[in-house]
Formats: C-alpha cells, sequence, structure tokens
C-alpha cells in the first residue's frame, strides 16, 4: 500500500492548481482511492483499497475557518488557484475566510467536493482527467 512519504513527494511537484490533475493521477497510480483534506490545518485522510488509511500531519498553524460560506468570493479563489495565481497555503487560507471547511477528492469519479462548516457539500468539481 501507499505511504504518506510517497504521497508527499507526487504533491511536492505541485506548484499551483494547475499541477493538481498530474498530482491526482501519480496518487490514483499509488492505490489512492480517495482523500479529505481538512483546510484548518491541511491534515488529510488518504484511503485505500481494504479499507487502508493512513494520514498526513498537519502541515500549518490552524486556521479559523469563518462560518458564513461566502460563494462568490470562493469561487473566485479556486479560479485563480487553478490557473496558478495561488499557492497551495494561500489556497487555503482563501478557503479558511471564505467558509470552506475541508474537500474530499473521490478518484474513481474524479471529483473534488467542497464543504462548509456544517457539513454541507457547497461546490462539486470534475477533475481532468
Amino acid at each position: 500500500m501507499f505511504t504518506v512519504e510517497q504521497i508527499k513527494a507526487a504533491h511536492s511537484l505541485v506548484k499551483s492548481g494547475e499541477d493538481f490533475p498530474g498530482y491526482i493521477k501519480t496518487i490514483k497510480q499509488l492505490g489512492v482511492t480517495a482523500f479529505e483534506t481538512w483546510v484548518e490545518d491541511s491534515h488529510t485522510l488518504y484511503m485505500g483499497a481494504n479499507n487502508y488509511q493512513t494520514q498526513s500531519a498537519p502541515m500549518y498553524t490552524a486556521l479559523v475557518i469563518a462560518d458564513v460560506y461566502n460563494q462568490p468570493a470562493f469561487e473566485a479563489a479556486l479560479k485563480a488557484h487553478q490557473q496558478g495565481k495561488t499557492g497551495y497555503v494561500d489556497f487555503c487560507k482563501d478557503c479558511a475566510v471564505n467558509g470552506v471547511e475541508k474537500w474530499f477528492v473521490c478518484l474513481h469519479a474524479m471529483t473534488c467536493s467542497y464543504y462548509n462548516r456544517k457539513g454541507n457539500e457547497v461546490l462539486v468539481e470534475k477533475i481532468p482527467a
């Protein structure tokens, strides 16, 4: 099964949201079937076959997640990140101030779903193959 170290090596090649599809392809080849990332500190739970799970450590000091989801501002920040205009930590800060608590990536469906603090799915995107 895959390790957090293997995933970190793949993630180290990601400089912006433009690189996300390549990262997804790489970790899918490692055996990752899904992962859930919490914006607060970027700790991530990775899932694989046969109920295999491993979790990464926090990446930064905890951010405060806004109570209210700001759809227009979040979607603008997401678009900027996907165009390579922001790095990962800046994107996480944008998520926090705009009320996004976590995202869940399903590698079978090739989707990334974003959730607010109430646990409501607020946006689902198809990941380009």
